[in-house]
C-alpha cells in the first residue's frame, strides 16, 4: 500500500462519515479497499461504546471468509461472564496500561494469551494488532470515551512494516467515521428514549421553536397506577423504582406495540396518543393496546405474587379530540407536548376509575368514534360533572363477555 492509496482510503471515510454511511457499511467498505490495496486485513473487530438504556455499546465484525458482515450490540460488561471476558482482552490490556497498542505476531511462537486469540491461530491467522484511539474527555458522551478495534492477517508473513504503518495512518480517520455515525444514532436513542418517536423524530428535523405547534386530532390515553400513593408509601425506597418499572414496562410496551406514542411519564401517570388518517383507526388501535395491557398485567402480577411483593392494576381513562401538538416553555427549557382542553378532560376521565371501581372509562367522543371491540361490551355508566371541564359527559366502561353457559 503507498501513499495515494492510503490517501484514497482517507477521503473515501471522510466522504462517508459526513454522508452518514452505517457503520457496518463503512467497516465494510475500509476493509475491502484495504485488501485491494494490498494490505491483506483477514478479520477486523471495531468497537464503539453508546449511550442506551440497554446496550453499552456496538461492535463491528468483518472476515475475508465470511462475505455476511456483523454488527451487533453488546450488553454491560462489568458482570457475569462478559466480565470475565472482557478482563482478558486486549482492550482491557491496552485501558490498564494505558497503551495505545500490543501487537501479537501469533502464527510465529508468541504468547496468545488475550480473549480468543487461540481460536485465530487454530483458523490460520498469523499476526494480531489491537489499538485504541481515545477521545478527549469533553468529547465524551456517556461511556463513550474510545475507539477500539483489531486487525488479523493470514499473511503466511504477517504484517509488514509498511502494512502496519498504513493502518496506523488510516484506523485513526475509520474511527473517526465511526464516531460520527454513532453520534447520530445516540441522538436520536436519547431523543426516542426521553420524547417518544414521534415527538423524537420532529425534534430532530428540527422543530424545536418555542411556541411552535401544530392542531392535531388524536385519541389520548392516560392511565396511572392503582393505589400508588397507599404501596409507595409501605415500600422500602429500593423498592419503589423497581416496581414502578415492572408496570410502566407493560404500559409503555403496549402503547408502542399498537402504534402509540408515549408524551411523558408523570410519576405512576403515562400520557400517550395514537394517531391516525382515520378517527376508527386510532381508536382501535388504543383499544388494542388496553387489551394487550390487561394480558401483560396478568403476568406480571401472578409473577410480583410468587415473589411476594405487592402487585396492582393500571386506570386508564381515553379520549378522542383536538390538541396542539409542540414545543412549549421558556427560550432555553422547552418541552415537546400536547396541549388543550382535552387533555385536561382525559386526566379527569382516568381519574374517575376510582370512583366507579372500573379499570377502564372512555369518554362519549372516543366510543362514537371508536370500533366495536370484540372482546368485551361497551356499557354507558352515567354522565358525570368533570372537575374543570365546563359540561357534564356520559362516560363508557367495558364489560369482558362471560362465556354462556351449557
Amino acid at each position: 500500500m503507498n501513499a495515494e492509496d492510503i490517501t484514497s482510503i482517507s477521503n473515501w471515510l471522510v466522504n462517508k462519515g459526513l454522508r452518514g454511511l452505517d457503520e457496518m457499511d463503512i467497516v465494510n467498505g475500509f476493509c475491502q479497499r484495504c485488501r485491494a490495496a494490498g494490505l491483506n486485513i483477514d478479520r477486523g473487530l471495531a468497537l464503539i461504546d453508546t449511550l442506551h438504556p440497554v446496550y453499552e455499546g456496538r461492535a463491528f465484525q468483518w472476515d475475508s471468509q465470511e462475505p455476511a458482515r456483523t454488527a451487533f450490540e453488546y450488553g454491560p460488561t462489568n458482570e457475569g461472564i462478559s466480565a470475565d471476558n472482557w478482563e482478558r482482552s486486549a482492550f482491557f490490556h491496552l485501558r490498564i496500561n494505558e497503551l495505545n497498542e500490543v501487537r501479537r505476531r501469533i502464527g510465529f511462537g508468541e504468547p496468545a494469551e488475550f480473549y480468543g486469540l487461540e481460536g485465530m491461530v487454530e483458523n490460520g491467522h498469523k499476526d494480531y494488532i489491537a489499538m485504541i484511539h481515545r477521545f478527549a474527555q469533553d468529547a465524551q458522551i456517556g461511556e463513550m470515551d474510545c475507539f477500539y478495534s483489531h486487525w488479523t492477517t493470514m499473511d503466511e508473513k504477517g504484517f509488514s512494516d509498511e502494512a502496519l504503518d498504513a493502518l496506523r495512518q488510516l484506523v485513526p480517520v475509520l474511527a473517526l467515521a465511526i464516531k460520527s455515525g454513532s453520534l447520530t444514532r445516540i441522538s436520536r436513542t436519547i431523543a426516542e428514549v426521553y420524547l417518544g418517536e414521534d415527538a423524537a423524530q420532529r425534534v430532530l428535523e428540527g422543530r424545536i421553536s418555542r411556541g411552535k405547534a401544530e392542531r392535531i386530532s388524536a385519541v389520548l390515553w392516560f392511565s396511572d397506577l392503582q393505589n400508588y400513593t397507599q404501596i409507595s408509601d409501605s415500600l422500602p425506597p429500593d423498592e419503589i423504582i423497581p416496581f414502578l418499572n415492572d408496570y410502566a414496562e407493560a404500559v409503555i410496551t403496549s402503547i408502542h406495540d399498537a402504534g402509540g406514542n408515549v408524551l411523558k411519564l408523570i410519576g405512576d401517570g403515562t400520557l400517550a396518543i395514537f394517531k391516525a388518517e382515520e378517527r376508527e383507526e386510532a381508536c382501535g388501535r388504543a383499544l388494542l393496546a388496553q387489551q394487550d395491557l390487561r394480558e401483560k398485567l396478568k403476568g406480571i402480577n401472578e409473577r410480583r405474587q410468587m415473589e411476594g411483593q405487592p402487585i396492582t392494576e393500571v386506570y386508564l381513562g381515553l379520549h378522542i379530540g383536538d390538541v396542539f401538538y409542540g414545543n412549549i416553555g421558556s427560550s432555553d427549557r422547552l418541552d415537546f407536548t400536547v396541549i388543550g382542553p382535552a387533555v385536561n378532560e382525559v386526566s379527569r376521565i382516568a381519574s374517575m376509575c376510582r370512583f366507579v371501581d372500573r379499570d377502564v372509562i372512555m369518554s362519549q367522543n372516543f366510543v362514537a368514534s371508536a370500533p366495536p371491540p370484540k372482546y368485551a361490551e361497551v356499557v354507558s355508566i352515567g354522565r358525570y360533572a368533570l372537575r374543570g371541564v365546563k359540561r357534564a359527559q356520559e362516560l363508557f366502561t367495558l364489560m369482558p363477555y362471560e362465556p354462556e353457559a351449557n
